[in-house]
């Protein structure tokens, strides 16, 4: 009797709760008073004093829980602004990044884990990048000292004239990157003006470099197919030669070049053999402070050259698929050897061979850190391993030399881009 007494108490006391205005402080919460059973229930209730001082603690409640969300909204877009700011700094450090940071894979990207960076201009900040352009032009003025040379031996009105156009138009682009460095020392113009005058001056040279090519023309006719060399002189991600034949399928390979550089850290990538699907099929680099390696199918061994050093060299490397056993050699001695280099793996065929860049895809995705700088020439593949006296005929020049049976060293087989220069290969006269 005196539950049933007490549930109809605390019913009442409900409802004059939501009779006085309940409804403006949000969800209800139900208290049962004792009072007695013939007294008035709701102006008991507000005797009691709980309803006021429920209401007062609901709404200052309210009050908190509204001021801790306006702090909340606050704190999401602060934390916006900083997390796009910190994407900013991520991607510029990204691009800042220089030779020495760490890659897997023996110091080298995986493939699809970088940008294809083909088509950038450079990814150096301005100044560093007319000094670059400076360096060009040196090398531009130097073929036109040899023209100079050779005209004043075969006289000719129309070298003597095109010689006199190209000298007046590196004179002019001189005086444009003297004048773009003097801006940037005063600290004027933007990023935008940077990258416009870049491309102007770029294209300018790219100009220049076909007139002297057309140039130097008249030179090749004197001198026999495999005796010149491709020079590379800075560290770009548009400078490349390709050779026009692909690779057949091959069990074993021997792979022969002389190699002149003084690049640190790091020569960079004589050459990369990509197939659909493994840009690494076939690849020599020598990226960052690592030494140089070899990669067949992304598998990779560690070879003992060491050829930064402004001379010419001669190296080689054998392989077979049988127990994947290499050997190299270096100036005609063997200098290390090994097995399991991806063994039991045949080269694949048609796929793309470069000369001066390492690919991340087919036949582009160049990166200009992994790019080679210095000078390469006699590039020959056979489909099987030579013996120690055939490299070391290839060393010394000698006239029993072998040519490649896959890759011969040929100037007709050999297309250039982005500047890289052919010329009368040394290597060979000094040892003569």
């Amino acid at each position: 009797m005196l539950a049933g007494r007490a549930a109809r108490t605390c019913a009442l006391i409900a409802l004059c709760l939501l009779g006085s205005r309940a409804q403006d402080f949000g969800p209800t919460r139900f208290i049962c008073t004792s009072v007695p059973v013939d007294a008035d229930m709701c102006a008991a209730s507000v005797a009691a004093g709980g309803a006021e001082e429920l209401r007062s603690n609901v709404l200052q409640l309210r009050e908190t829980v509204l001021q801790q969300k306006e702090t909340i909204l606050s704190q999401k877009e602060t934390i916006r602004e900083l997390t796009t700011k910190l994407g900013r700094c991520e991607s510029q450090s990204t691009l800042d990044a220089g030779p020495g940071e760490a890659r897997s894979g023996g110091g080298r990207k995986q493939p699809g884990s970088g940008k294809n960076t083909m088509g950038d201009l450079s990814r150096t900040p301005a100044a560093e990048t007319l000094s670059q352009l400076g360096q060009t032009l040196q090398s531009l003025k130097t073929r036109l000292e040899n023209l100079e040379q050779y005209s004043r031996l075969n006289s000719s009105s129309q070298t003597n004239s095109l010689k006199d156009l190209l000298q007046s138009k590196i004179d002019d682009l001189e005086r444009q990157v003297l004048s773009r460095v003097n801006t940037l020392e005063e600290g004027k113009g933007g990023p935008k003006n940077d990258t416009e005058e870049r491309v102007k001056i770029e294209s300018a040279l790219t100009s220049l470099h076909q007139r002297i090519s057309e140039l130097e023309k008249g030179q090749k006719d004197n001198r026999p197919g495999d005796k010149f060399q491709l020079t590379f002189p800075l560290r770009t991600n548009y400078m490349y030669a390709k050779v026009k034949k692909s690779l057949p399928e091959m069990y074993a390979f021997t792979v022969c070049m002389w190699l002149k550089s003084s690049a640190a850290p790091g020569v960079g990538t004589p050459f990369s053999y990509a197939v659909p699907g493994q840009a690494n099929e076939l690849v020599l680099i020598e990226w960052g402070n690592n030494p140089m390696e070899i990669l067949i199918n992304d598998k990779v061994a560690k070879l003992p050259f060491v050829i930064n050093d402004g001379k010419w060299h001669h190296i080689c490397v054998t392989w077979t698929t049988r127990d994947g056993v290499w050997e190299a050699y270096q100036d005609g001695t063997q200098g290390g050897n090994g097995e399991n280099l991806a063994p039991y793996h045949p080269i694949k065929p048609q796929g793309v061979l470069v000369l001066g860049q390492e690919q991340d895809t087919l036949g582009g995705g160049f990166d200009a850190t992994q790019a080679f700088v210095g000078e390469l020439a006699h590039f020959n593949i056979w489909d099987r391993k030579l013996t120690p006296g055939e490299v070391y005929n290839l060393a010394t020049c000698s006239s029993k030399a072998l040519s490649g049976n896959v890759i011969a060293w040929a100037e007709s087989q050999i297309e250039i881009f982005g500047g890289a220069t052919k010329w009368t290969f040394e290597a060979c006269r000094q040892i003569n």
